[in-house]
């Protein structure tokens, strides 16, 4: 009784794309951020952290961290693919099945109890990071 859910009639779509001829974004809800120039994430704040950080792709695994409290850190502290899958989807540029990466990745903290806040705040931000970045796909990886 506390929310108010969505009654979504028709689910929203657009037109496909064709991910051999794309730029592809990876979005990532693990937390992830570069300590060395980058601030960790309010990961301890109650009511959320709704900002986001960029870094490159090409950024080595070890300069990576995660400031997020809400999940099991044990499989990403193992393989940072499981959140980070940068080097499957560069597989799957050089086997031609996505045209191109966005030179940033684009991360969030996944806690993010204000939905209007996310609407507000997160997703325009991410949104103009896309943009920016000239992507015609992204794909979600949540923690």
């Amino acid at each position: 009784d506390l929310y108010k859910l969505p009654n979504n009639k028709v689910a929203p779509a657009g037109k496909g794309v064709d991910l051999s001829h794309s730029r592809l974004v990876l979005i990532s809800s693990a937390g992830g951020y570069l300590p060395a120039t980058q601030d960790p994430y309010d990961a301890e704040n109650d009511l959320g952290d709704y900002t986001i950080r960029r870094f490159p792709i090409t950024t080595p695994p070890e300069q990576i961290a995660f400031a997020h409290t809400h999940y099991d850190h044990a499989a990403v502290n193992a393989d940072q693919q499981v959140l980070l899958p940068l080097g499957h989807l560069q597989d799957l540029v050089l086997e031609g099945k996505i045209g191109a990466l966005a030179p940033d990745l684009i991360s969030f903290m996944g806690y993010q109890p204000d939905a209007g806040r996310v609407v507000d705040e997160t997703i325009p931000a991410i949104v103009a990071a896309a943009k920016e970045m000239a992507v015609q796909a992204a794909l979600l990886v949540p923690s």
